[in-house]
């Protein structure tokens, strides 16, 4: 019985035409070979399973062929050529940086350089994930990789070139390979396929060339994975079943909810899918991908981006004829928003479930979210009772018409600390819709050097839902871990929080004017979210300095020092007599 060897080994490139998805890199190859200018130091570099190690073999057998062929190819009849095969030829050296990145390991190749080649011309020496090697390492191959002699030739292989001393890359020509096409990756499988004799279908190929992300020996091991499980005939079923795949049945259904506004069967869809074991993240990424693949589709001229077989990218044009562009950006913006707050999100469920409500809405979210226009978001008749206050982000919206009315401005309790801004009344025709603003917002430094607010102007419709004070500091809370890059603002809203001072008017203090402006800056901004999570426009908020001496958190490097010489005389004495200072 013949030993079976796997398919990424036993159909490992032997010649440069062989070697896939790497054209101009092979034809380069080919050509220096044949001119005869060779260097004596190569770089290969690129992801995984891109064939690097691969062209280092090939091109040090070829390089060694004692009849070449025209076509710069090695002839795999001369004795060079079978001692390569059969894996017995010592002008190809082989060193795992992984595993022998010590000094001492570079010491000992360094005395095999020295010994010339018995059979052939040059003898080359592979050094594969190169970068693995310690900076002791480097700096004792470094003249040897500069000045080698004239018959060794070096080929380094990484998978990070960024981590490669800059002295390394100068004395090397870089080669940088590309990541393998999944087109590239479905013709290569097919033929293996063939050469096997498993019945393979062009679906169930795209999906195991998606799962190996640009890797050909990745793909050829899953290949081989679900072949078994299979029985040497892969169905797109039974690689979506080996592979752990959630099928794109599944996000078909939910563009045809999301279309005809249907929320609780995209809800079902979702429950469908979570049974099935799959993660709620995982599943949102599918999701965003699936809507960024209709969106190519939606356009003849980036259709071709898709790499996906020829009936698949005909079928998903004719879904995404079916969706309009604004909603396939907007929904791929949503997405992309669930994801980044996945992670911080108290109820994952109730996220996902959130941007698959929104989703089913026309051209939802709508660019304000505030219910305007086209984007404005419907009622779910398929639910008895209306989500609760504290989940909603958006406000009921009348569907009758009818002129808005004008609501006065609210009063504020300190108006010697408010700057007003001009007040317009430029109200919608009587036909038109009422529309919703957020109230405008104006901040001013006034005569008085330590106080910042927030003046409302006029607004129409404006909301008024009852809140607590625990509400305030919970979403202000909740505004410090969503924007929690922005670290200066994050560390003074964290020593702050908004106190009542009369009716919807809140105040918070600072220590001093640095952390006024630049909470000034952002005042606009962390109003409006917290009016929006309230769902109260009445809500104002403004910036003061506290009365009385700053607490020494807030405290300079020199008030830290003068207090330190104030409370303890022996160190004062001692600044004074060496006459220290601060840089």
């Amino acid at each position: 019985m013949e030993h079976y060897i796997v398919s990424a080994r036993k159909y490992r490139p032997s010649t440069f035409a062989s070697v896939v998805g790497q054209p101009a890199l092979t034809a380069t190859l080919k050509n220096a070979i044949a001119s005869d200018r060779l260097a004596h130091a190569y770089l290969f570099c690129g992801s995984r399973g891109v064939g690097k190690t691969s062209c280092a073999r090939i091109f040090a057998k070829t390089i060694n062929c004692e009849n070449p062929g025209p076509d710069g190819e090695a002839c795999n009849c001369c004795s060079s050529c079978a001692a390569f095969n059969e894996g017995r030829s010592l002008n190809v050296v082989e060193l795992d940086a992984a595993s022998h990145n010590s000094i001492e390991d570079i010491r000992s190749m360094i005395e095999q350089v020295q010994l010339p080649p018995a059979q052939g011309r040059y003898r080359v020496f592979i050094i594969d994930e190169v970068h693995m090697l310690s900076t002791a390492a480097f700096n004792a191959f470094l003249k040897t990789l500069e000045e080698p002699p004239s018959y060794v030739i070096f080929i380094l292989a990484t998978t990070e070139k960024h981590k490669i001393i800059p002295t390394i890359l100068s004395r090397c020509q870089i080669y940088d390979f590309n990541r393998i096409t999944i087109r590239d990756m479905v013709a290569h499988l097919s033929y293996v396929a063939s050469q096997e004799g498993i019945t393979a279908d062009p679906a169930a190929l795209a999906v195991i060339a998606a799962k190996a992300d640009g890797a050909m020996r990745d793909a050829l091991s899953i290949f081989d994975q679900v072949a078994a499980s299979s029985r040497g005939n892969i169905t797109y079923q039974s690689a979506i079943d080996n592979l752990n795949v959630l099928d794109h049945a599944y996000y078909k259904r939910l563009i045809d909810a999301f279309i005809s506004d249907n929320v609780p069967e995209a809800l079902l869809i979702y429950k469908q899918i979570r049974d099935k074991g799959f993660d709620s993240q995982f599943f949102v990424n599918g999701l965003a991908l699936y809507i960024r693949d209709l969106m190519l589709a939606s356009s003849p001229q980036t259709l071709p981006l898709l790499e996906v077989p020829d009936e698949m990218r005909a079928e998903m044009a004719a879904i995404a004829s079916r969706c309009k562009p604004d909603f396939l950006y907007r929904a791929m913006d949503l997405c992309n928003s669930t994801d980044l707050n996945y992670r911080q999100a108290s109820n994952k469920q109730f996220l996902v479930e959130l941007m698959l409500i929104k989703l089913c809405q026309p051209l939802s979210p709508s660019q304000s979210d505030s219910g305007d226009g086209e984007g404005q978001l419907k009622p779910i008749a398929a639910f008895t009772q209306p989500p609760t206050q504290q989940y909603s982000q958006q406000p009921a919206v009348a569907t009758s018409v009818s002129e808005p009315q004008t609501v006065a401005e609210p009063m504020v309790a300190k108006p010697q600390l408010l700057a007003s801004a001009p007040v317009s009344d430029s109200r919608p025709p009587i036909a038109a819709r009422p529309r919703l603003r957020t109230p405008e917002l104006s901040l001013k430094r006034t005569a008085h050097p330590e106080a910042q607010a927030v003046s409302v102007a006029t607004a129409h419709d404006l909301r008024s839902t009852p809140y607590t004070d625990d509400a305030v500091a919970n979403f202000w809370q909740s505004y410090i871990q969503t924007h929690s890059t922005a670290r200066l603002l994050v560390n003074i809203m964290r020593n702050c929080s908004p106190v009542r001072i009369a009716g919807d008017s809140f105040r918070v203090e600072v220590e001093n004017d640095i952390q006024l402006n630049l909470l000034a800056d952002n005042l606009n901004d962390i109003t409006s979210y917290l009016r929006d999570n309230i769902l109260n426009d009445n809500f104002t908020l403004e910036a003061a300095i506290k009365d009385g001496p700053s607490s020494p958190k807030t405290w300079t490097e020199r008030e830290v020092l003068e207090h330190m010489k104030r409370t303890n005389p022996e160190f004062s004495s001692f600044v004074d007599d060496f006459n220290l200072t601060l840089l």
